[in-house]
């Protein structure tokens, strides 16, 4: 499989999880959030930096969905539960959030 993007064409596995997370840009996150049904909103935005911040300048750590709550509690300012950003990401916001943001896809256990 394939994002074709500006007569680029870009990599991903079977999951439709990018082959290389360096790929990624914004107009990509937008792309592959069409084809999960998702509308980013500034909310979602923040999620999905968090989770390529934390990949990249923390030694690959994709954080679970306890530790996206603190995360984006503290960001926005405002106590939320885990329903907060599963309306956000529905499948998971670690993993849909994660392949979004064009993350490879998680090992951890769970669904999606």
């Amino acid at each position: 499989m394939a994002i074709d993007i500006n007569g680029k064409s870009i990599e991903t596995t079977p999951g439709g999880y990018l082959v290389n997370h360096e790929d990624w840009n914004k107009e990509i996150g937008e792309i592959i959030a069409k084809e999960e049904g998702v509308e980013l909103s500034e909310k979602h935005w923040n999620l999905i930096e968090f989770l390529r911040d934390e990949f990249i300048n923390n030694g690959g750590n994709q954080p679970n969905t306890r530790n996206i709550v603190k995360a984006m509690s503290a960001k926005w300012d405002e106590k939320i539960g885990q329903k907060d950003v599963y309306e956000l990401f529905p499948k998971d916001p670690s993993k849909q959030g994660g392949r979004i943001a064009g993350l490879p896809e998680s090992r951890r256990k769970g669904g999606y």
